[in-house]
């Protein structure tokens, strides 16, 4: 049995018709740059987050470095974040000449600790804090961050919070009594549309909702150039714009994104199931934190294990035709280009832990019981044997 850790083939042979119709619509528009389908799909996007605003842009990437452009970060402004998520949530804090500074992540979530991101606040004089310009927690792997203590502490500092929900469009979480999806809950959400993502397009794209209206307007000039009107620039922007042609595609698939969302959900309960009967001593499963709280409490972009050995285990599977992928076998902290910011190694030991230890496994909504099954056995067996 062949596994792949994602089938985007699968997903899209039952909207097939739906996506080419769709991009032949694009084609034979001629609106190949901005035009009415990326308004339609920002205004979907902004309803499906709750957020009063959405602005389509190129990527991911450019949708965190806008949003820190936006707030006029660069040289010198210290932005905090985690030290263990994909690179561009840290590298764009330093391609504006900023500081990136880490927290540590919590070890059963692997998001940022609220607890330490707070110790850090009061271990800080005044002339430290008055350069802290954002606040950047990740949903990693499709859960939400633990927003209300960090929203609390954000509000008490008076600092941005800028949501990277590359992961997690749709993931739900109680704030405050209200359910709250990710991306709406700080200043700024930032999403990306690569085709991996639980809603990924057939190429590079990416979104950013606030519900300042303000805001919004200069995200929308400063991905155009800056410009406002038309060869008119009063601040200096870049070509961020999103495609039309992904526009259209995206807006195919969000229809049926929250069937996807589920059925990733199913597999992962399946797995749980699975791996509680196989009884694989040491390894750890997934912990849904705030499971129950609300419908999309976690969509699952990744299902990520603790497992012993974790690179003979990948390689055990590999041998046997399932795909697992290390995601981010280096923090932050320890990678070469950011030697200068003087951290070592131990600095962050859960980020260290979790660059270590985790492997993510197939949960694309398309699996069968039976490959999961497969998935299980093999692990199981792998363990047998050492």
């Amino acid at each position: 049995m062949k596994i792949p850790l994602l089938d985007i083939k699968a997903q899209m042979n039952p909207i097939r018709d739906e996506i080419i119709s769709a991009v032949t619509d694009v084609i034979d528009s001629t609106q190949y740059i901005m035009g009415k389908k990326v308004k339609e799909l920002e205004e979907s996007i902004a309803q499906y987050c709750g957020a009063k605003n959405a602005v389509g842009v190129s990527s991911g990437t450019d949708a965190l470095l806008i949003a820190l452009m936006a707030l006029d970060i660069g040289k010198d402004d210290i932005v905090i974040t985690t030290p263990y998520s994909f690179f561009a949530t840290a590298g764009v804090i330093a391609r504006l000449g900023a500081k990136p500074v880490f927290v540590d992540i919590d070890p059963v979530s692997y998001n940022i600790d609220p607890l330490k991101l707070e110790r850090w606040f009061k271990a800080h004089p005044p002339d430290i804090l008055n350069k802290v310009k954002a606040i950047i927690p990740v949903h990693l792997y499709g859960q939400c961050a633990d927003m209300k203590p960090i929203m609390e502490i954000a509000n008490d500092y008076n600092i941005p919070v800028i949501e990277d929900a590359a992961q997690a469009i749709g993931a739900e979480y109680v704030l405050n009594s209200e359910i709250k999806r990710a991306g709406s809950m700080g200043l700024i959400g930032c999403f990306s549309f690569f085709p991996s993502k639980n809603l990924g397009g057939i190429g590079d794209g990416g979104m950013i909702v606030t519900s300042d209206n303000e805001l919004a307007e200069k995200l929308k000039i400063l991905r155009n150039h800056g410009a406002e009107p038309k060869y008119y620039h009063k601040i200096i922007g870049g070509n961020f714009r999103l495609d039309a042609i992904q526009a259209a595609v995206l807006l195919v698939k969000l229809k049926y994104l929250d069937n996807w969302h589920e059925a990733r959900r199913k597999n992962a309960d399946r797995y749980n199931e699975m791996f509680n009967n196989a009884k694989i001593p040491n390894l750890k499963t997934p912990i849904a934190i705030y499971k129950g709280a609300a419908k999309h409490y976690h969509i699952y972009n990744q299902y990520v294990i603790k497992a012993p050995q974790r690179n003979d285990l990948r390689a055990f599977l590999d041998k046997n035709d399932i795909a697992a992928e290390v995601y981010y076998p280096v923090p932050f902290h320890l990678q070469e280009c950011f030697s200068y910011l003087g951290y070592k190694k131990g600095d962050f030991p859960f980020s260290e832990g979790a660059a270590d230890d985790t492997l993510a496994l197939p949960v694309y909504p398309e699996i069968t019981e039976d490959m999961q099954k497969y998935v299980v056995d093999k692990i199981k067996e792998f363990y047998a044997k050492t």
